[in-house]
């Protein structure tokens, strides 16, 4: 991952300290020291936060794409909707919870809990997901409706 870039980038253009980004966050600064340099992966309640803040989708804090933010994009994280998109992808690409576990060196419990709702998809783990099914990320968490999938180089197929 490098959205830690993105996030300074951000931060910059916006003439923001790291302590102003703390405070939108509820978080202390060295908290967001940690993400911006990427010592620690910034939760996704807290990128999700971000982006809504700065009107972004997190395909483009992830590099994912130019485009800032989609039409339709909406700030709330759906996990059902996520969920049951994971596990539309998961067998559109003909792999077994364990077998996409396995890809992804997490858990097969991990992915029944996202498939079922239970909790957002983690940052490592959607970004690995993007990556590899070259996927939105905005679309998997369901952010938006109407982008579904990134083409190898990095543009969005609409």
């Amino acid at each position: 991952m490098n959205y830690g870039i993105k996030l300074k980038d951000l931060r910059d253009l916006y003439e923001l300290t790291q302590e102003d980004i703390a405070q939108i966050l509820n978080i202390a600064r060295s908290t967001y020291n940690q993400y911006e340099q990427q010592y620690d992966i910034i939760p996704i309640k807290h990128l999700n936060h971000l982006c809504n803040h700065f009107k972004i989708s997190i395909d483009y804090v992830f590099n994912f794409t130019e485009i800032k933010r989609y039409k339709d994009e909406i700030n709330k994280i759906d996990t059902k909707i996520s969920g049951e998109r994971l596990k539309s992808l998961r067998k559109e690409f003909n792999l077994t919870q364990n077998k996409l576990a396995k890809q992804l060196n997490i858990a097969h419990s991990i992915i029944s809990e996202y498939e079922h709702g239970n909790f957002p998809i983690s940052t490592a783990t959607l970004y690995s997901l993007s990556e590899k099914f070259s996927i939105s990320s905005d679309y998997l968490l369901g952010k938006t409706n109407k982008v579904k999938y990134l083409n190898k180089e990095k543009e969005l197929v609409h």
